[in-house]
């Protein structure tokens, strides 16, 4: 039996999730399909993790930062002419960006007042994308984006795009792994239980708060510029209130302050509808329900935060206390 902890366990993980797809697309597109949308959510689920489960800023309007993502990459392919590479790397900074603007005035708010902050951000986001009609075209979209290239080959199958998705998500995976298992990780999660006591050992709440937003911000740019090359086409329609819950749950499902369990969240709630399929007038109110019992009887979700031991002498010389 694989233990999935150790380094040979995550390289078997890894190898399956390349070949898969090589049997899946004898089956059928749809199914390589699924995997991407899988693959989008779970980038989401990851960043959003960062500041709802490490930093415990409680924010609604994730959606709102995959939507700029999204926009920002569209416009520079269609309109600036730039390459994918270059306008996912963009993408990546303006959201980042905007994620530092955002939480610079809302960091000292709590609870449901944060999360009704975050909630306003992203629907003035969205009605921008729905008015300003100049530059967005506001509800008809952004049609004929187009797609990413490498070395002059132009991406048209299903399983390029697949492919594409799993090296962002493993990429994303990683970044975030070293930078919550690293002391930036440690002062967020005792900042997240009581910012009392972590300014009474000298960790300064605000920065890293900040730094969270942009990290979430930055990645969840970056599955925007994705689903814009992807679908080749935006819309405000993709980027509504329900998805950043959608978005939340998933975290929450899964686990907060756990990255296997963002991950497993998504896939969860990207399968389940689908599955549900057949029970079209039922799928989402047992969905629904499925949720009401999950935190009922599994609150800390299926993959929950483990408790973590570190060596304080270690840990200081990292840097960790700063």
């Amino acid at each position: 039996m694989v233990d999935l902890r150790s380094r040979a366990g995550r390289f078997a993980i890894v190898g399956l999730l390349i070949l898969l797809p090589l049997l899946l697309q004898q089956i059928d597109d749809y199914i390589l399909h699924i995997a991407i949308i899988i693959g989008i959510y779970a980038i989401l689920s990851l960043s959003l993790n960062v500041i709802v489960g490490y930093a415990g800023q409680f924010a609604l309007g994730h959606a709102a930062f995959y939507g700029i993502g999204a926009y920002t990459a569209a416009l520079l392919m269609l309109h600036g002419s730039a390459s994918f590479w270059l306008a996912l790397a963009a993408a990546a900074a303006v959201t980042g960006l905007f994620g530092l603007l955002l939480g610079s005035p809302v960091i000292r708010l709590r609870g449901d007042y944060l999360g009704i902050v975050t909630l306003g951000f992203g629907e003035i986001v969205r009605l921008i994308f729905v008015n300003w009609v100049d530059v967005t075209r506001g509800p008809m979209g952004l049609p004929g984006i187009p797609a990413p290239s490498l070395f002059g080959h132009a991406f048209t199958e299903k399983i390029e795009f697949y492919y594409l998705i799993l090296a962002l998500v493993l990429l994303t995976y990683f970044i975030i792994n070293r930078i919550v298992h690293s002391g930036i990780g440690l002062n967020l999660l005792t900042i997240r239980e009581d910012e009392t006591l972590a300014q009474s050992v000298g960790i300064r709440p605000n920065p890293y708060k900040l730094l969270a937003f942009s990290l979430g911000a930055c990645f969840a740019g970056v599955a925007g510029a994705y689903w814009a090359a992807y679908i080749s086409y935006v819309s405000p329609d993709s980027f509504r209130y329900l998805d950043s819950v959608n978005i939340l749950a998933m975290v929450i499902l899964g686990g907060t302050a756990s990255l296997p369990g963002s991950i497993l969240g998504a896939i969860l709630l990207v399968l389940a509808p689908e599955i549900l399929r057949y029970m079209n007038d039922y799928r989402m109110m047992l969905l629904g329900l499925a949720i009401i019992l999950m935190m009922i009887f599994k609150p800390s979700g299926f993959w929950g935060e483990k408790h973590r031991k570190y060596n304080f002498y270690g840990l200081a010389q990292k840097g960790g206390r700063k």
